[in-house]
């Protein structure tokens, strides 16, 4: 089949897990043998990956323009994945205009209205919200929605009632290093995440703040390094080496990082999806202490290769027996690379999501037929945004009021 990717942002994997993640779909693509192409209105940056060493034709796309419904004609995909909700809500009247027998996929990356809900109430989320409807409408319109997290599933079904036939769980797919550092070769705590992400520099505040003062305390000497592209100048400030507060900056190679410190921390307060930096973490035979949140929808039913804690004084305590019970620490190492193996490798989900593309590509008609509120919020979504998109366009070229 021919693919047709229009990504939010160019794939910057070293960023962050959302660009690991767009480059495991289209690497996945590529390994079916599908012809595929991405596009983006996004500028390019300094760490954006290089597409033209892959498989993959580019395009740089505008936004409000006609001159992609000229792209997207001469493709003509038999598939259009988009990347997050707010590309669907841009291109999706365009595609659904000049391609109608497409295919749509959304990749949701994560539930963005549930970050929202539980940003604004980490206890009792509340969903009743703009971001709610916004996304929940594009997960409808869509003919298959990529859900990461087996919790994000469970929401969708039960609280929502999606159709499960319309949601498919891929996860963020890896496999296990080859040798990694033991515990004596190791030093250090560390965390990880990119600064864009708002629960990681709500959860670097929090070290800072609450539990960093806690573990030194009980580790005289103790040394956290802090590290994260995009770092804003209020974390800077917070670099303080004499209290063994180290903000390193951006990780040209994330794996060396995780490889050679002892202890993962990840106090992560709301977000949504599968956090990257703790699968990452087990791949690199590294143990961590994360939150029910960070933890969320990675364990299935087994055990979490270190701690899960909410409160900050138990949380700064088993930091410190992590760090020195070696013992302790080689079963973590373990239970982490089993975790990898048991519902994260590729082999798991790579051959059954291929075979459903097609069977949904080779039905589509009778797929949609079934979905009548997509159906319907195709009709009322795309007749308002197709208004409000010539609209700017008009206005961009001069010719609005």
């Amino acid at each position: 089949m021919t693919i047709f990717i229009i990504g939010k942002v160019w794939p910057e994997p070293k960023s962050s897990a959302a660009g690991s993640r767009m480059m495991q779909l289209i690497q996945l693509l590529i390994r079916a043998g599908h012809t595929l192409h991405f596009a983006s209105a996004a500028s390019h940056t300094n760490f954006s990956e290089s597409l033209d060493d892959v498989a993959i034709t580019t395009h740089e796309i505008l936004l409000n323009d006609s001159s992609f419904d000229d792209l997207i004609k001469s493709i003509n995909p038999d598939v259009v994945i988009y990347d997050r909700f707010m590309t669907e809500e841009q291109y999706g009247w365009r595609v659904h205009e000049h391609c109608p027998s497409a295919m749509t996929v959304l990749n949701t990356e994560d539930l963005h209205f549930l970050r929202s809900a539980r940003s604004r109430n980490p206890v009792k989320p509340d969903f009743h919200h703009d971001d709610t409807w916004r996304e929940l409408s594009s997960i409808f319109r869509s003919d298959l929605n990529l859900i990461i997290s087996e919790a994000e599933m469970d929401i969708l079904i039960q609280e929502f009632s999606l159709d499960k036939d319309r949601l498919f769980y891929l996860p963020l797919l890896y496999e296990n290093q080859g040798k990694v550092n033991s515990f004596k070769n190791r030093s250090g705590y560390c965390t990880v995440g990119n600064f864009l992400h708002h629960p990681n520099l709500d959860a670097v505040k929090r070290l800072k703040t609450e539990i960093w003062p806690l573990i030194r305390s009980l580790h005289s000497g103790a040394q956290l390094h802090i590290y994260g592209a995009y770092c804003p100048e209020s974390i800077k400030q917070m670099h303080k080496p004499q209290e063994g507060f180290n903000v390193e900056g951006r990780a040209d190679d994330v794996h060396e990082i995780l490889c050679k410190h002892r202890v993962m921390l990840a106090p992560l307060e709301f977000g949504a999806g599968l956090k990257g930096k703790l699968l990452e973490s087990m791949i690199n035979g590294l143990p961590s202490i994360t939150t029910s949140v960070g933890a969320e929808g990675i364990t299935g039913d087994d055990r979490w290769p270190g701690f899960i804690l909410n409160d900050w004084e138990s949380f700064a305590k088993k930091a410190v027996s992590l760090y020195s019970d070696e013992e302790y620490w080689v079963g973590c190492q373990m239970r982490g690379f089993e975790l990898i193996r048991k519902r994260f490798s590729s082999d798991l989900f790579e051959t059954s999501f291929v075979e459903r593309l097609s069977e949904i590509n080779e039905n589509l008609s009778s797929h949609r037929k079934e979905n009548y509120i997509g159906a319907m919020l195709r009709h009322q979504n795309f007749a308002s945004t197709k208004f409000m998109g010539k609209w700017i366009e008009d206005k961009n070229k001069g010719r609005g009021t």
